[in-house]
């Protein structure tokens, strides 16, 4: 390169940015129109001087100064370089990027000249192929991007051997793809009054097409989601009258004179803006209807005023709150319903957020009355059942009589009407997969009409008990929770991470679970979110809150997440060589390094260092206690192994269970003639039977070995996940009484799995997994425990608490704040902090029952929080075969256990490791919460006895002594 050519470049990067950024355009608009471009349209201001005075002179002087900005450019670089090359390029990108920075425009009209100097060949090749392109498909995004792959594709081809032009070729249409994505169009903006000479000018450039329907398909993106719900909703067979979508930009007179509205044919004009109606915002009331439109001028003007709405200074401000984006709105027009009877309804009641009340606001006459808010409209609340139970039961009646349990509210609209709005609403929440659904509708006599249907913005997130029950089913206190909930989502983070890598982009997974009522609900919405993204289907929300089943996820998806299920996959079959190892590097020393016990420990602080150490190994452990369930589940489902092939006996529960079942079997055979005593008798007998086997001399052995038992299992409690729930260590009062029990009613032995397949031998060898880390997870949790249980007990004596348990109604950074900083402010709110929460939790405890989803944020609680109805027939998840009939035995807790045999179905909350013993003497069990692979199944199809799981508010519905049939198989609990 020479020197001039050295200062040739230096001028093309100095000067080609300058030149674009000069607003030649506006200086010639202002001088001959006295009109201040940048006051118009979004600012492209090369744009806007064609396009708002094209025809005029100002238009044609604006074309020819940018014409001339890109020929101007190209032969800058030509006086320093040869003709052809490719600075002359490189000049036209210094120019756009100027043009973009400092004018705001994306320099289509300088590129094109520039090329027509450059090399006229690629231009003319370029405009004609990219003109027959544009004319048949009339897509102005279609047509960008054809062209900007023509220009170095069509260079390439004519110049194959000049690499630099083709590259410099490729980095300006990328540059320009860029700014396409960045910059608002003006084509897309809604037309403004006394620009209709501008507007028949670029009709054609604008891409206009036939009149849209709301029959067709419609894209949010581009019409709003309320056009594009309607035509959904329209596609599917629902009631929408017809109607038409004015697109962003298009021309109206097509629609207008091809519509014929009268006065005994009104038509109604309403807004679709993009982002109005959506999940995070409604915009309702921000926009204007205009309704009886009865004539095309009416028409016209009608559709002005809407568009013209959208910039009105309180739905400006009302983006801004709720950070939409400033894009375009269109216009639908709908035939008008003469409504007889009109409303909204919501499939949730908003106002408390859970439960299964659909709210409806009616009034004789049309929707508009209500939505004005200029009357008082009349309230109905209606009951209406899960679809689910509804095609388990009756059959034949109509869609409402079946699932409406009951109507509250009275007044001139019939209740016929108001049970098919409810049975409506209640629909379109479960075609929408479980997203509460905010409609309006009218009703002319005949028809039913749904008029609009958008998610109910307050009632977001969904929060859901499903699964989070399982990992904590009862109440939590703020200790635990402070704990578990980074520990928990951190690691779900982590795995969904792996399989979404990039597409984790923008998801919080700190936000997957929260507190109601002092129990744990997983964000349902996020993990919606991130099913989808995992290509799960879409009723992967409707699973999580209304139960729904999953059907296979396309292939498409699947291909899509193959790199991350690849990864996944990876970490799954290694997952047992890496427990092994973290086992022999981490788990098995750590263990042994806890001893002695933190009781011996004088100092918090010193205690302290022993908890961030165990929050270390819970963190590793952590990992594997979902990803080993996990894995379990996917290889059992996979490999199509049954239960019954399956010998749980290393699970920690179970191994406690059979070993406690052993040893009362052998106390058995030294107590006189246990069997004749009278099971109602039993629970006053058993505190004797420890006081009878010291007594005897080979009752010795037997406590002993009782001892032992203890020593061994006492890390476990009646809830392992909960640290605030004394050990069996602690306090083995009912491990005792269980003991005792079975001594007296000795469940039947446990018969092993006979010779089974290599499939099932690879499911087993991952549930030998699970017990192992369950195992090493539960030990953790309880030195954790002890931990706590220590300082709490240096603080007993220092009067720094004041009972017992306080400590577990602290949270951890509390706990640290005081011992690292000695923080005498939080020191003296102590006891205040701690009633407070305790008289909290203890409100919790005294609720009947809790929802099973929460919308949003929930409402305060009542003494009877849920809407569930009483009902002959409940299903819920079968997770033991058989069939059972048996008196209920209600079991809130372990407490009162009274008598249980092979006539009882125990209905439980939930059934952990503290549960197993019991569990095991029951004709039939029924829990709450729970699913195939909890405690609670294992336990039953150990011991053959049929189990139902998941039946949401069982211990409140269902009452001692009632007579029940439960179908293990199918799931199903009918009261007879």
């Amino acid at each position: 390169m020479t020197l001039t050519q050295v200062w040739g470049v230096l001028l093309i990067f100095i000067l080609c940015p300058l030149l674009g950024g000069l607003p030649v355009i506006a200086w010639i608009v202002y001088a001959l129109r006295r009109r201040k471009l940048r006051e118009i349209g979004t600012g492209n201001i090369g744009v806007q001087a064609a396009f708002y005075h094209g025809g005029t002179l100002a238009g044609i002087l604006a074309v020819l100064s940018e014409a001339g900005k890109g020929i101007a450019a190209v032969m800058l670089a030509r006086a320093f370089f040869p003709s052809g090359s490719e600075w002359e390029i490189i000049a036209l990108i210094a120019l756009v990027m100027g043009r973009y920075w400092m004018g705001k425009g994306a320099g289509t009209t300088n590129v094109f000249w520039g090329f027509v100097v450059h090399d006229v060949r690629v231009a003319g090749l370029v405009f004609l192929i990219g003109g027959i392109g544009f004319t048949i498909l009339r897509e102005r995004n279609a047509g960008r991007i054809a062209v900007l792959i023509l220009l170095p594709a069509i260079l390439a081809g004519l110049h194959p051997q000049d690499s630099a032009r083709i590259f410099a070729a490729i980095a300006l249409a990328v540059l320009m793809g860029w700014i396409y994505k960045k910059m608002p169009d003006d084509l897309d903006l809604a037309p403004v009054a006394g620009q209709r000479d501008s507007q028949a000018m670029f009709r054609f450039f604008r891409g206009d097409k036939a009149m849209i329907s709301l029959n067709q398909q419609l894209d949010a993106s581009k019409v709003g989601q309320k056009a594009a719900t309607l035509s959904q909703l329209k596609r599917w067979g629902y009631p929408v009258p017809d109607g038409w979508v004015l697109p962003p930009g298009d021309d109206p007179t097509p629609l207008i004179e091809s519509l014929q509205p009268s006065p005994a044919s009104p038509l109604v004009v309403r807004s679709s803006a993009i982002g109005e109606d959506s999940e995070y915002a409604s915009a309702a009331g921000q926009y204007e209807t205009i309704l009886n439109v009865t004539s095309r001028d009416g028409l016209q003007q009608a559709i002005l005023r809407c568009q013209a709405s959208y910039d009105r200074s309180s739905a400006v401000e009302y983006r801004q709150q709720r950070h939409l984006p400033e894009a375009a709105m269109a216009v639908l027009i709908q035939k008008q319903v003469f409504g007889a009877f009109s409303g909204v309804a919501f499939s949730r009641d908003p106002m408390l957020g859970y439960g299964d009340a659909v709210a409806i606001e009616a009034l004789p006459g049309a929707a508009s009355r209500i939505v004005s808010g200029k009357v008082t409209p009349e309230q109905y609340r209606v009951i209406v059942r899960n679809a689910a139970l509804v095609a388990e039961e009756q059959r034949g009646r109509g869609a409402e009589e079946q699932s409406v349990v009951s109507v509250e509210g009275n007044g001139d609209v019939p209740l016929t009407l108001i049970r098919q709005v409810a049975v409506l609403a209640r629909d379109l929440e479960a075609r929408y997969h479980g997203i509460p659904q905010d409609i309006e509708w009218s009703y002319d006599g005949e028809t039913l009409w749904l008029l609009q249907s958008r998610p109910i913005t307050t009632l977001w997130p969904i929060w859901t008990r499903k699964i989070a029950a399982e990992v904590i089913p009862g109440l939590i206190r703020p200790l635990t929770w402070s704990i578990n909930r980074p520990l928990t989502c951190g690691v779900w983070g982590e795995i969904f991470t792996l399989v979404l890598g990039k597409r984790s982009h923008g998801l919080d997974f700190n936000e997957t679970a929260t507190l109601h009522y002092s129990r744990a609900y997983f964000n349902a919405s996020l993990l919606g979110q991130i099913f989808l993204r995992m290509g799960l289907p879409p009723e992967s929300l409707e699973f999580l809150t209304l139960g729904a089943k999953f059907s296979k996820p396309p292939v498409r998806s699947t291909l899509q997440n193959l790199p991350g299920l690849l990864r996944l996959w990876r970490r799954e079959l290694r997952l047992e060589k890496d427990f092994q190892r973290d086992y022999r590097r981490h788990f098995a020393p750590g263990l042994a390094d806890m001893n002695p016990s933190a009781t011996s420990l004088n100092s918090p602080q010193t205690i302290l260092e022993r908890i961030n150490f165990i929050l270390g190994l819970l963190k590793r452990a952590t990992y594997y206690s979902i990803l080993a369930p996990l894995s379990l589940a996917l290889r059992q489902g996979i490999f199509k192994v049954k239960d019954e092939e399956l010998d749980a006996g290393k699970t920690p529960e179970l191994a406690s269970l059979r070993s406690l079942q052993q040893l009362a079997a052998a106390a058995r055979h030294l107590l006189p003639q246990p069997e004749r005593i009278n099971p109602l008798e039993a629970q006053k007998i058993a505190p004797n039977i420890f006081a009878t086997l010291a007594e005897i001399a080979d009752g010795q052995s037997i406590l002993q070995q009782f001892d032992r038992f203890l020593d061994i299992y006492g890390y476990l409690s009646d809830v392992g996940t909960d640290i605030a729930v004394p050990t069996w260590k602690e306090d083995p009062s009912p491990v005792r009484e269980l003991f005792a029990q079975f001594v007296l009613n000795l469940p039947p032995e446990y018969v092993p799995p006979g010779k089974t397949s290599k499939k099932a031998q690879s499911v087993q060898r991952r549930l030998d997994l699970k017990g192992r880390v369950t195992e090493v997870y539960s030990k953790l949790l309880a030195e954790l425990r002890w931990s706590f249980v220590a300082i709490e007990q240096i603080w007993l004596d220092s009067v720094v608490l004041r009972e017992r348990g306080d400590i577990f109604f602290l949270e951890y950074s509390e706990i640290e704040q005081i011992i690292t900083q000695n923080d005498r402010d939080l020191l003296e709110r102590l006891p205040q902090l701690i009633a407070e929460r305790r008289s909290q939790l203890e409100e919790h405890r005294q609720l009947d029952t809790v929802p099973r989803v929460i919308y949003g944020n929930a409402a305060s609680p009542t003494s009877n929080i849920d809407d569930r109805f009483p009902s002959h027939l409940w299903q819920g998840i079968g997770a033991s075969p058989g069939l059972a009939e048996g008196r209920v035995k209600v079991l809130r807790n372990l407490q009162a256990v009274g008598e249980i045999d092979r006539t009882t179905i125990l209905v439980v909350p939930y059934t952990d490791s503290g549960w197993a013993p019991l569990l095991a003497r029951a004709g039939g069990i029924i829990a709450e919460v729970g699913g195939r692979l909890s405690h609670g199944a294992i336990v039953a199809r150990e011991y053959g006895i049929p189990a139902v799981m998941d039946i949401h508010d069982a211990t409140r519905l269902l009452r001692d002594g009632q007579r029940v049939r439960i179908d293990g198989s199918r799931g199903t609990v009918e009261i007879i």
